[in-house]
């Protein structure tokens, strides 16, 4: 399954590079099916940034990509990261009020970042509260 949403996202080659570099990868189940999966790299002293979050289309705006959410923003606050950083296709309106119902807000835009479709790339920061 997880091959499934790699090849679907085009980032089994990728997956594999972060895994053998350590990255903090977590997996959504559903009845013992993956159903979706987040990823995250800390860059120390205090930030770390999000290298994905994706959810099986059949199985969005159900709360998955909001407990890999959860899960990749306790894992920053267990390591003590201050600044979470993460890159938002700029078309993906469902996404992007994900991020900001948490804090991010949009500090750049990377312009035809997604290929081959073109589309934008937002950039967004979020900053740990005292």
């Amino acid at each position: 399954m997880i091959v499934g949403l790699l090849v679907q996202n085009g980032t089994a080659r990728m997956f594999w590079n972060e895994l053998a570099n350590g990255h903090h990868y977590v997996g959504a189940f559903d009845q013992g099916q993956l159903i979706g999966y987040a990823g995250m790299a800390l860059s120390p002293p205090s930030e770390a940034w999000v290298n994905n979050i994706a959810v099986r289309r059949d199985r969005q705006r159900r709360g998955a990509g909001r407990a890999l959410l959860d899960d990749l923003l306790e894992y920053a606050r267990r390591n003590n990261i201050r600044q979470t950083l993460l890159e938002v296709a700029a078309d993906n309106a469902p996404a992007q009020r994900l991020y900001d119902e948490y804090g991010f807000d949009v500090i750049g835009v990377r312009r035809g970042y997604y290929q081959p479709s073109n589309v934008d790339a937002l950039v967004m920061r979020r900053e740990e509260q005292e």
